[in-house]
């Protein structure tokens, strides 16, 4: 029998991945999505803190919940939803196409969050919503690494819950996996690692919280800010990347983190 807390986790995770997975999700099913994973965030924040358990490590925690389901798609995939790019230019499509969604969530939350904020009574649940949008964009910018790791053929290690560790290490450091480098899969799954993930949420979202404002401010800085972000981590993950591996790939088999979705649409960039 599931807890409480593990009902509302996985109920974080189920909205994540819904949030993460729709590119072509309009303004108001974003809205909608974030209204409730912000509610179920709420909850699971609740009974963390009836445990004891401190705000990053409950942040960290709940990530962590979410890296091993994030719909992470292989090369042929990627390839068929990004209209037969390969190489450089894929890799340029998947770039643009995960900042236009960091910066939809950025706009969309920093408007729910400036809505709270001009109304006093509301204040109180502004903060849920922030903590929803830092774990949305941190899910992005971990699927949009990880796949950048198939476009530029650097195969990581591990079983899906170890790929997932590494995954969201190297984007709490900036950088790409190196698959080479001793214990890599389980130096992924260890303290300072937990740490480390840890401390970038905890950045992210203050930087979420700089958003807070009246009227349409917080939309603005929201979707400016998350877009800058994503493509920083981007150049230096695909800087890491062309190191290990020069372009073009051949097709081989790639792995994922979790089989992606038959019959989605292919993104519009």
């Amino acid at each position: 029998m599931t807890s409480a807390a593990d009902d509302s986790n996985n109920e974080v995770a189920d909205l994540v991945g819904k949030l993460v997975a729709s590119e072509e999700t309009d303004g108001a099913e974003r809205r909608r999505l974030l209204g409730r994973l912000g509610g179920a965030l709420a909850r699971s924040a609740g009974k963390a803190r009836q445990r004891g358990v401190g705000r990053g490590r409950w942040l960290a925690d709940v990530f962590m919940n979410i890296a091993p389901r994030l719909p992470v798609r292989d090369l042929e995939t990627l390839r068929e939803h990004h209209y037969g790019l390969t190489g450089e230019q894929l890799a340029d499509d998947l770039v643009r196409t995960a900042a236009k969604a960091t910066t939809a969530v950025g706009a969309v939350g920093g408007a729910l969050a400036a809505a709270e904020f001009a109304a006093p009574p509301l204040l109180l649940s502004a903060p849920a919503q922030i903590v929803a949008e830092t774990l949305v964009v941190a899910a992005i910018e971990v699927k949009l690494l990880a796949e950048l790791h198939e476009v530029y053929d650097v195969r990581v290690p591990g079983n899906g819950t170890q790929r997932a560790a590494a995954f969201a290490l190297a984007w709490s450091k900036q950088r790409g996996v190196n698959p080479l480098a001793p214990g890599s899969a389980t130096l992924a799954l260890g303290t300072a690692a937990k740490t480390a993930l840890r401390n970038r949420l905890m950045r992210t979202l203050g930087r979420h919280l700089t958003t807070l404002g009246p009227f349409l401010t917080g939309a603005v800085a929201g979707g400016a800010l998350n877009r800058a972000a994503t493509k920083k981590l981007a150049a230096a993950v695909r800087a890491d990347l062309r190191r290990q591996r020069a372009l073009p790939r051949s097709d081989a088999p790639a792995s994922e983190l979790t089989p992606p979705s038959s019959g989605k649409p292919p993104a519009s960039g």
